[in-house]
């Protein structure tokens, strides 16, 4: 009678009133937990740490191997990380009950919650041991206040009462958190400087971060007004949705246009432009959300190839 009891819990959406049941936990396949990392989205944790590293370069030549590495694993563990939080979080308040991309291990009710926010803790806890590593390595002990943010901001991006992710503002705090710390956090970590080419670079890697952000929720938008999730494609709509993903992509270009006038292999960037001009086309022309996973995913390799190339040109 007591399991009977707790199977037919129900919980309600953001903005309803009526609970709707969650789905019985079931056991997860390792192909369920390895989706769950959604590891179409690393390319994005990648980036910056390339970038990064590469102006690094240009203000020490000695490539700092071990420190750059350290950089790498705080940036993967942190996206992994959240990646798990949002499965749970979203899964916990039913966001996920209706779902077109890959079913949720929450929300689809393939793990149990408390399993989830254990993994999800873990890889928080691992990014901070390996940021703590670097602090310790470089005596730059201000900078686990900068690592604690990113934990902080990694949760509540849907977690707690108030996730900032509900309100619109996830394209800012990635842009911020993916883009800018991790690329100038990065470069500092190696050299104790923050050159402009690293910020340069930390622009150019938010707004593709956040292109990406944009294609998901895009994706997502019919159940997150449902669901009360408010986020910037909620607010500003399709065609909103759509021309910022445009600019988003097309400004990191011109980034990097104009870096090579003063390193001239950053125009090798623009090959990539072979994967982002298919993604805006995906983005303007699709007629059934799930094509905008391909969006999602090849705008994120291409952003891994892009920071490739920009961090080449630096070296070179």
């Amino acid at each position: 009678m007591a399991a009977s009891s707790r199977k037919s819990r129900t919980h309600a959406h953001p903005g309803s009133k009526k609970a709707r049941r969650r789905p019985a936990a079931t056991p997860a396949t390792a192909g369920d937990w390895i989706s769950a990392a959604r590891l179409r989205t690393l390319p994005l944790a990648v980036t910056p740490v390339l970038i990064g590293t590469g102006a690094a370069h240009v203000i020490d030549p000695a490539t700092h191997w071990l420190r750059a590495l350290a950089c790498l694993a705080v940036a993967v563990f942190l996206q992994i990380g959240v990646n798990f939080a949002n499965d749970y979080s979203d899964g916990i308040r039913g966001t996920d009950d209706v779902r077109v991309g890959p079913a949720r291990l929450t929300g689809g009710g393939k793990a149990k919650p408390r399993t989830v926010l254990v993994v999800a803790l873990s890889f928080f806890a691992l990014a901070g041991l390996a940021g703590l590593a670097l602090v310790i390595v470089t005596a730059q002990w201000w900078m686990l206040v900068v690592g604690a943010a990113c934990i902080v901001a990694a949760w509540f991006y849907t977690g707690g009462k108030k996730p900032y992710g509900y309100y619109g503002l996830g394209e800012v705090f990635v842009f911020v958190f993916f883009g800018l710390v991790a690329t100038v956090g990065t470069t500092w970590m190696q050299v104790l400087a923050a050159p402009q080419e690293s910020w340069f670079g930390g622009v150019a890697a938010g707004l593709l971060a956040c292109a990406v952000l944009t294609a998901n929720n895009l994706r997502d938008i019919d159940q997150d007004r449902t669901a009360g999730k408010r986020t910037l494609s909620v607010l500003i709509g399709k065609r909103g949705s759509q021309i910022a993903f445009t600019v988003f992509v097309l400004v990191a270009y011109v980034i990097a246009a104009w870096l090579a006038f003063f390193y001239p292999i950053a125009w090798l960037t623009m090959v990539t432009l072979l994967g982002a001009i298919p993604a805006i086309v995906i983005v303007w022309l699709y007629r059934a959300p799930r094509e905008l996973i391909v969006a999602l995913s090849v705008t994120s390799f291409t952003s891994l190839a892009y920071g490739a190339l920009l961090a080449w040109a630096f070296v070179g």
